[in-house]
């Protein structure tokens, strides 16, 4: 398929044709969202996950602190997407930003049709095996500077930098916008244009 325009928000059209793919974790469907801060990948997951009657699966909850993306992806795939693909309960620890460190465990139904799973890391290689189709979501730094510090204002300001670091290193060895099967363009604010859309998934 060829470059989309889908109106005001590609949610629909993306929850369509996740539906349609083979699940891969299991007998569950994973749609990773992936992005930079401040991207519109919450919103535009969160959006899709409503059509598709599905749970969504923060990284946030899953990053060890402002350090802790590595951490993140491996509960992501240890934790998460492996233990659906063996049919297992999932269970990860939370993370707690105010006391700086893991808090309660969160479980998913091994049941469960389809999960998204949004924040930077959730389209990871290491996982990519077991994921059914992922978005990437792209704006630029402007943007997303505007947008992460409007929604997290104090919390993530003195952060912005550090967490950046690790954004650009994860983003330069793992090519997520080249082996997306969708890329959508999140600026400007409210207009969610499909930029790229490749047939079939995973």
């Amino acid at each position: 398929m060829g470059d989309s325009r889908v109106g005001a928000s590609p949610a629909p059209g993306i929850a369509r044709w996740a539906a349609g793919l083979a699940p891969r974790a299991g007998d569950t469907r994973v749609l990773a969202v992936d992005g930079r801060s401040g991207a519109g990948k919450t919103t535009l997951a969160q959006a899709v996950a409503e059509r598709l009657d599905a749970p969504v699966v923060q990284m946030d909850d899953l990053y060890d602190g402002w350090d802790g993306l590595a951490a993140g992806i491996d509960q992501l795939v240890a934790r998460i997407l492996r233990p659906l693909a063996r049919g297992e309960q999932p269970c990860w620890r939370s993370y707690d930003w105010h006391r700086r460190c893991y808090g309660a465990d969160r479980t998913l139904d091994p049941a469960t049709a389809t999960i998204v799973v949004e924040g930077v890391g959730a389209g990871a290689q290491a996982g990519a095996p077991l994921l059914s189709g992922l978005v990437c979501v792209a704006a630029p730094v402007q943007v997303r500077r505007r947008r992460a510090l409007a929604r997290d204002g104090d919390t993530f300001a003195p952060h912005w930098e550090r967490w950046a670091r690790h954004e650009d290193r994860y983003f330069a060895a793992e090519d997520v916008a080249g082996r997306a099967d969708i890329l959508v363009n999140g600026a400007p604010a409210g207009d969610g244009t499909i930029t790229r859309w490749t047939a079939g998934g995973r």
